[in-house]
């Protein structure tokens, strides 16, 4: 397939907001796409080169495609940074650049889609001396066969900034509406469908399922063109991390209650950070939340799984919680949280900040997916085959009931220990990857906390000089948007020794600016920060509707994924609810 033809799409794409109007532009990709193609072109609409659970990056600074624009070009450098400064955009500077190109190639041919893929790959497996000019060469050549409009996309594509909003949810119906045996008719004038309903919500619930089960949009979309016999087919495995199950948030015990029903499982809500630890062959990999893998960084955890959890090939669903070994206390997530990124000295760190893992779900055993058993048939099976160790592995500890007395007692034992307070599950549900889907409930000490990604920052004055500061906060929505709730400066330190730091924040956030403009700078939405506030007002300034009275930085969340942020539903539900107090 000829690149032209998906960056048709992507311009389609990006001059609407409507949803229903993407879904059918991707939808009418699809159907022209052949099988060979299906994966590269469903990778390429979502901005990737790998799939969701593989995340491995592209990893090519903005000067790096600055020089690459220049050798395709033959422009003047300091010209095309100087566009770069006034549009903000590097995409549409390549666009602009290309157009006017002072060195013409003798050899220019039509793009394909397995061109522009395959170059995009060899980027990221480049390594060692010469790998820099190597990589700008692959992009140059690149922008130096492409129209203006294929260069501004080949551009985002290699800063993994796409820019054209297709969330999970809309890729997901377009797979529905191009190869799902359901008649979708599109009414482009009203950006509306006429659809059999109840065939149209199976054939969504069928195509979720396998995304839920393969974390995988190539693997769906094959088995999608095959028909729904073969979607059902897509199972969990053993090495190919999934997204965990998400909790939405209640005030107090009764709204528990009322959300998972009784009796009802509670857990202790530890304060550490999220652990899925799959064995298979006899290996045992370890990811995190953000499905990065930290095997490496955790050798006593691997140990102490091998040892303590019977079977060969199994996905477990963790909290790894960092304790004090004299007041046997568990300690809160900023004490421990380095050790997700410490690559050196890993064994003197985790003597020096031992964990404890606590099992609290199965969703695989024995070549078999545990997704749709329900709750308490997973809790008897990891009873059963986790031997428990004190301080080294143990099952989360729970608590069977539908007495409102007794829940607040264990939640208070929860929170004298240390913990953040207490899980409520439903003992009959599924386990529902990604999902914040009510029959799992979070149950917290401070309540008037929400997790925010930062996407704009100001650089700081007078002492603060050099500093980035005033950062800008966005929930997300269902399409995948990241919308403004407004700005916080407050909790962040100016010396590294007192917790999170001005600096240490800075330097976290330096690789991910996409824009300078005087002091102010556009953030690419990667970084999680847990913000506490005082409650939710209603704004026309902000994008999302909402802002933030008093918020307040409580920590870094490097465990969660900008799309784990809160949703804006969340933000939503906070402002109903502080309403009624």
């Amino acid at each position: 397939m000829k690149y032209s033809s998906l960056v048709d799409v992507y311009e389609k794409i990006e001059s609407t907001s409507k949803r229903l109007e993407k879904t059918h532009h991707i939808s009418e990709l699809l159907k022209k796409t052949n099988e060979e193609d299906i994966h590269t072109i469903v990778l390429l609409l979502r901005g990737r080169l790998y799939p969701d659970w593989d995340k491995r990056k592209i990893g090519v600074a903005n000067k790096l495609v600055l020089k690459a624009i220049n050798t395709a070009s033959g422009a003047g450098a300091g010209k095309i940074e100087q566009l770069w400064k006034e549009i903000g955009d590097l995409g549409l500077v390549a666009e602009k650049v290309i157009k006017r190109k002072i060195q013409a190639t003798l050899f220019s041919k039509d793009l394909t889609v397995a061109k522009v893929f395959a170059n995009l790959r060899k980027l990221n497996e480049m390594e060692g001396a010469g790998s820099v000019d190597r990589k700008i060469q692959l992009i140059a050549e690149l922008l130096s066969s492409a129209k203006p409009k294929e260069a501004k996309y080949i551009v985002r594509n290699v800063l993994e900034d796409l820019r054209v909003g297709i969330g999970e949810g809309t890729m997901r119906d377009a797979l529905v509406w191009a190869y799902m045996s359901v008649k979708v008719d599109y009414n482009a004038e009203k950006t509306s469908i006429d659809v059999d309903r109840e065939k149209y919500n199976d054939a969504v619930d069928i195509v979720q399922s396998a995304l839920d089960k393969s974390n995988d949009f190539t693997t769906v979309a094959l088995a999608a063109k095959k028909g729904a016999s073969e979607l059902k087919k897509v199972s969990i495995t053993p090495g190919n991390p999934i997204k965990v199950m998400l909790a939405q948030k209640v005030a107090d015990m009764d709204e528990g209650f009322e959300k998972v029903g009784t009796p009802a499982d509670i857990e202790f809500k530890y304060d550490g950070f999220r652990m899925q630890i799959h064995k298979s062959k006899g290996k045992i990999k370890i990811f995190t939340r953000r499905l990065e893998e930290v095997t490496s960084q955790f050798p006593e955890v691997v140990d102490s799984v091998k040892k303590n959890v019977k079977g060969d090939n199994f996905i477990l669903d963790c909290e790894a919680v960092g304790y004090d070994a004299k007041k046997e206390k568990y300690l809160a997530f900023q004490h421990i949280s380095q050790r997700i990124r410490r690559k050196y000295n890993i064994q003197e760190l985790a003597k020096k900040m031992p964990i404890e893992l606590n099992v609290f779900d199965i969703l695989f055993y024995k070549g078999e997916s545990l997704l749709n058993k329900p709750l308490k048939v997973r809790i008897k099976l990891l009873e059963k085959i986790v031997s428990e160790k004190k301080l080294s592995i143990v099952v989360a500890k729970r608590a069977i009931t539908s007495k409102k007395e007794e829940a607040i007692k264990f939640y208070e034992e929860s929170v004298k220990k240390g913990n953040e307070g207490v899980m409520l599950k439903n003992l009959d549900s599924a386990y529902k990857p990604g999902s914040r889907v009510g029959f799992m409930v979070k149950l917290k000490t401070a309540m008037n906390t929400l997790d925010f990604v930062i996407v704009g920052a100001e650089w700081g004055e007078g002492k603060r000089s050099g500093w980035l500061t005033s950062f800008t906060l966005a929930c997300i929505n269902d399409d995948g948007n990241f919308l403004e709730t407004g700005k916080v400066g407050t909790g962040i330190k100016e010396k590294a020794e007192e917790g999170l730091s001005f600096g240490e924040l800075t330097e976290t956030l330096k690789p991910h600016i996409k824009q300078e403009k005087g002091k102010e700078v556009t953030i690419k939405p990667e970084i999680v920060l847990e913000i506490q506030f005082d409650e939710i007002q209603k704004s026309p300034t902000y994008s999302s509707g909402y802002a933030l009275r008093f918020p307040r930085v409580v920590q870094l969340r490097d465990d969660r994924a900008p799309e784990e942020c809160s949703d804006l539903n969340m933000v939503k539900e906070a402002f109903e609810k502080q309403k009624k107090r």
